[in-house]
């Protein structure tokens, strides 16, 4: 081989090492920007928070290394190496972005809260569901479409059986129960977001109240070949919590990304230099808050639930009890929940909500949206309503119907 041939592979060899060192290093650019680890750097206060920025500069180095350095049978071992190590790298990055590195992570999710709920049973005596005036003639008077729920919306939606059936034929065609499991022969059903789901795909309830689908719910109506039909009937505040002797008051949009995303685990980030690490409990896959959480991330990854600091945190299990827990002399937790069950079914008194953004969850920042958080609670049905069905919603959502949803607590859809 002449000497000119030689030296144009010479250059194009050069020529394709260093694009391809500028294409991993650029992809190595592009993932931590997308998921913000760039304009968020200065915000990152824990190992497992930094690992996926350690893994993407380690990968990048490791392929510039194998490029550049000299292939011959002297650095066969060496090179071999740092080809596994660069593999390894971008190949535990996406595991790193939801720090799911635990055989035991799941502790920190916690079981419903459980508040009184007897008060709420439609048609009995001293309960304590909102009324409206309604004609007696205009009710749904047979073939009463089953409702089921979110337990948080329980109270609406056992208001609105209340207010739209007969007592006559809501007691001739079941009545209602609280019950963890489906039991198809009542008209009114207070199971879970969870369940609602399951039975509304199966085709066993009618109508039910929720806060929205999660992305597994709606991929199991798909597969079900179901169409959910989601009609907005109100308006709630999702929000977070801590002790009430917490002095963080406000948190921004950005800081609870990074709280939830697993850059910033201790409160000294976020301006409390005593309070230690952040436990923030969680709630399961599928729950109505936790699909609220989900969808507030907005495409940056959840991570999973860290273990406790001390498994005896755990506590009740029950979300709104455990925002008092104490730990090293303070009290850490952050958790989240939606207005209504966090200040009325299940108060905490030793807890507060936490503005975001500056703005509170007031009923009048929820009405207008200046909340960050607001989001519209749901009638679903299994595909168009017709019928009763059709009917009550449409009574949902006449004046009375939104009248009743505010009496309840909540917001009004506009």
């Amino acid at each position: 081989m002449d000497e000119k041939r030689k030296n144009i592979i010479n250059i194009v060899w050069i020529v394709g090492r260093g694009l391809l060192t500028a294409g991993v290093i650029a992809l190595g650019f592009y993932l931590l920007w997308r998921y913000d680890y760039i304009e968020q750097f200065t915000a990152i206060d824990n190992f497992i928070g930094l690992l996926p920025v350690l893994l993407v500069v380690t990968g990048c180095a490791a392929v510039a290394i194998v490029l550049w350095l000299k292939h011959t049978k002297k650095f066969i071992a060496p090179l071999v190496s740092v080809a596994v190590v660069a593999v390894l790298s971008f190949s535990l990055f996406p595991n790193a972005l939801i720090g799911n590195w635990w055989i035991d992570y799941g502790q920190q999710q916690t079981t419903e809260s459980e508040p009184e709920l007897d008060i709420y049973t439609p048609f009995a005596a001293d309960n304590a569901l909102a009324t409206v005036d309604f004609p007696q003639t205009s009710k749904l008077n047979g073939d009463l479409p089953q409702l089921d729920g979110a337990v948080a919306l329980y109270p609406v939606y056992a208001a609105i059986a209340q207010a739209f059936y007969t007592q006559g034929a809501f007691e001739r065609e079941g009545g209602c129960a609280q019950t963890t499991y489906a039991n198809n022969g009542e008209r009114v059903i207070m199971t879970n977001t969870l369940r609602a789901y399951d039975g509304l795909i199966a085709g066993e309830r009618d109508v039910i109240f929720v806060a929205g689908a999660s992305a597994n719910q709606l991929k199991k109506a798909r597969d079900a070949g179901v169409d959910l039909v989601f009609t907005p009937i109100g308006k709630e505040a999702f929000v977070f919590i801590v002790a009430n002797d917490n002095p963080i008051d406000s948190l921004t949009y950005r800081q609870i990304k990074n709280v939830y995303s697993g850059k910033t685990a201790m409160w000294r980030t976020l301006g409390w230099k005593e309070g230690g690490r952040i436990v923030d409990f969680r709630r399961p896959d599928g729950s109505g808050s936790q699909t609220a959480l989900q969808n507030i991330m907005r495409g940056t990854p959840l991570t999973v639930p860290q273990p406790l600091p001390s498994r005896d945190l755990a506590g009740s299990n029950s979300l709104m009890t455990q925002m008092t827990v104490e730990y090293n002399g303070v009290r850490p937790a952050l958790g989240y929940s939606y207005k209504y069950f966090a200040t009325k079914m299940y108060p905490n008194p030793e807890t507060k909500l936490l503005a975001i953004n500056g703005v509170a969850p007031t009923a009048e920042n929820i009405s207008n949206g200046t909340y960050p958080f607001t989001v519209n609670f749901y009638a679903v049905t299994n595909g168009a309503p017709t019928g009763n069905v059709k009917n009550l919603i449409d009574l949902i959502l006449s004046e009375s119907g939104q009248r009743l949803i505010e009496k309840t607590g909540y917001a009004p859809r506009h």
